[in-house]
């Protein structure tokens, strides 16, 4: 009988991901940190194929953003990864996802960004007929995310906000959402005009 595989055996060999990443895998599991940021995770059993995506943002439209970071917005993100699905094979038919983040735990710039990222995944899984089975958003805490493609479970571990890690993550999402607002200057040119007569 072969030996069964612990919840640290997974965080081990995980595939991990950052935010604006996503990652379509057969066998290794994939795995987030997660404050105000939300994952989404899909899985056709069929195939045993999983997906994850992290985003920032609930959408390009409503960011100051417009021709960079694209997949940290939640809109494109869900594109990118169900367009990936699609391509290795899974079924719209059997497509379920199971979606965790959207941790109020920054004094947000952008009002109550993880309660909107976490609206966002729900919104545009009904709107998408994809089946949310499993969810764990809001609270005062990160989370740890990790999904096994071969059983399609996913565990989600709460952390505290004190631990090393997760302060680090906290102060990077906080330094990327301030520098959304900050209006970026033209680029200098360097070129030499040239004149023409």
């Amino acid at each position: 009988m072969p030996p069964t595989t612990t919840g640290k055996d997974f965080e081990r060999l995980a595939l991990n991901i950052n935010p604006g990443g996503w990652s379509v895998q057969t066998e290794r599991p994939i795995a987030t940190l997660l404050g105000s940021c939300v994952a989404v995770c899909f899985y056709d059993p069929k195939l045993k194929l999983a997906g994850m995506n992290h985003f920032l943002l609930p959408s390009r439209a409503s960011s100051k953003m417009q021709d960079e970071d694209v997949v940290l917005n939640g809109d494109y993100a869900m594109e990118v990864l169900r367009n990936a699905m699609y391509a290795r094979g899974a079924s719209p038919a059997r497509l379920i996802a199971k979606a965790f983040g959207g941790g109020n735990i920054v004094n947000s710039i952008q009002m109550a960004i993880g309660a909107r990222n976490a609206e966002f995944a729900k919104e545009w899984l009904e709107r998408e007929k994809v089946p949310l089975v499993a969810s764990d958003f809001g609270g005062a805490w990160s989370r740890k995310v990790i999904i096994d493609p071969v059983s399609g479970d996913a565990f989600c571990r709460r952390n505290p906000i004190n631990q090393p890690d997760v302060v680090a993550m906290v102060k990077a999402e906080s330094d990327y959402e301030k520098s959304l607002n900050v209006p970026k200057k033209p680029a200098m040119s360097t070129e030499k005009k040239i004149e023409l007569f």
